[in-house]
């Protein structure tokens, strides 16, 4: 980073860029221990299989509220004050995590934590809905139009740098000791609710006072209609929604399935977990200005076949590290080559599915539609959380961990063939 470019900054700019990348280093944190939470649940609280897709559940289904929650962000006359209430309310429950018990044997004979487990999470993801889009407002307000995209960018990779970093020591300190997410979480809603109150210290002065004639309710259900004009009309949009119901089956029955397969089918230690989420990391932020150029030139039909390839073969070696188990140890991590062949393909899986997810829909919008297709993508994103997990959950319990891989992979075959199609038949 070139430091010279914060001496020509505004006062405000540059009290606005420190408090973001100090946001950032600690979010940075918090999503690395957020990741790892699935794997704790199973391996440190021995939670069972349903209630592991539950967890994953609660991070997506939560997407459902974003139009309320925008409505009621954007009619907020204090948003500062509505950022603090929610910061607080969606942390503080972290620290009852001080009071779990440490002894493996309770967690088998009384559910009740796990129980609690998931409702501490679940009311931390709520927070979502409301303190992203109200953070981001605020950093646009606060920085111009050409800082905006600059320094956002250099705040993002200060994150991904600092949860690479915090994998790592999480994987050792959970190894070390199986039961520290007992305290580490808790000092982490501390920290949690420190950096909302930090990014709610940024000077914000909105530009237009907008004027509401409807209703929360009645606006809530114009947007439903928008949305489903929306699909109704622009029918290559529609594919593309269509093939992305199917890879968010494919992705979201597998995420619990597969932390369940680490655990049981290969036992892996934490620091292992962690070994293989930064490998990703890194290959996905090498891969994404590579990428990045050429998003802007292809169709998102067309681009979009390459992570669904991808993950598929993802999934694929992940399977077949069961059956060609071959592996070395290294400083207590377990490196197995299948899984080593299915970091690459998750890494290029992530690097491309960031830039479908973020900005394919907009690609099929004019500009002051981008927002309502956004919308629908996110809507889309929420309603596949409600049934996903639990299906492959349900087929796992049924027919075990090769034919729930299987059904994901023909699921993405199918999220192919559908945005192949599309892209020969109706052109934008």
């Amino acid at each position: 980073m070139n430091f010279r470019i914060l001496k020509t900054l505004s006062d405000k700019e540059k009290r606005t860029f420190y408090l973001h990348i100090t946001f950032s280093i600690i979010d940075g944190i918090i999503r690395a221990a957020l990741w790892i939470n699935e794997y704790v649940f199973i391996k440190s609280l021995n939670g069972t299989s349903y209630q592991l897709s539950f967890l994953f559940q609660s991070s997506v289904v939560v997407l459902l509220l974003s139009i309320l929650f925008n409505e009621l962000i954007n009619r907020s006359q204090q948003k500062k004050k509505l950022l603090r209430r929610v910061g607080f309310l969606t942390h503080l429950p972290l620290l009852l995590l001080l009071f779990f018990p440490r002894n493996p044997e309770l967690y088998a004979i009384n559910s009740i934590y796990h129980y609690i487990f998931l409702f501490i999470f679940f009311t931390y993801y709520l927070s979502y809905p409301t303190v992203l889009p109200t953070i981001n407002l605020f950093l646009k307000n606060a920085y111009t139009k050409d800082n905006f995209g600059k320094f956002y960018g250099i705040a993002s990779s200060v994150r991904q740098i600092v949860m690479m970093i915090s994998f790592f020591c999480l994987g050792v300190i959970l190894d070390k000791d199986a039961f520290s997410f007992t305290w580490f979480f808790p000092i982490l809603g501390v920290l949690g609710f420190v950096s909302v109150l930090l990014i709610g210290r940024i000077e914000y002065t909105p530009k237009t006072t907008p004027e509401f004639t409807k209703g929360v309710v009645q606006t809530i259900i114009d947007s439903f209609k928008n949305m489903i004009k929306i699909l109704r009309t622009n029918k290559a949009y529609f594919d593309f929604q269509v093939a992305y119901m199917f890879y968010g089956f494919a992705f979201m029955s597998t995420r619990p399935v597969i932390n369940i397969f680490y655990d049981d089918a290969l036992h892996l230690n934490y620091s292992s977990v962690a070994f293989y989420q930064n490998a990703y990391n890194v290959i996905s932020i090498i891969l994404l200005p590579i990428f990045g150029k050429a998003i802007g030139k292809i169709d998102p039909r067309k681009f979009t076949i390459i992570p669904f390839f991808a993950l598929a073969a993802y999934i694929l070696f992940v399977g077949l590290s069961k059956f060609f188990p071959h592996h070395i140890e290294i400083l207590n991590v377990q490196i197995y080559f299948m899984l080593v062949v299915s970091t690459i393909f998750y890494g290029l899986f992530t690097a491309t599915m960031l830039l479908s997810w973020n900005i394919g829909s907009s690609y099929f919008a004019a500009s002051h539609e981008a927002g309502d297709y956004q919308a629908i993508h996110l809507f889309g994103t929420g309603l596949r959380g409600v049934f996903s997990p639990l299906i492959g959950i349900v087929l796992y319990e049924l027919f075990g961990f090769s034919l729930s891989f299987a059904i994901a992979i023909v699921a993405l075959l199918l999220g192919v063939y559908i945005m192949y199609w599309s892209y020969k038949k109706r052109r934008v």
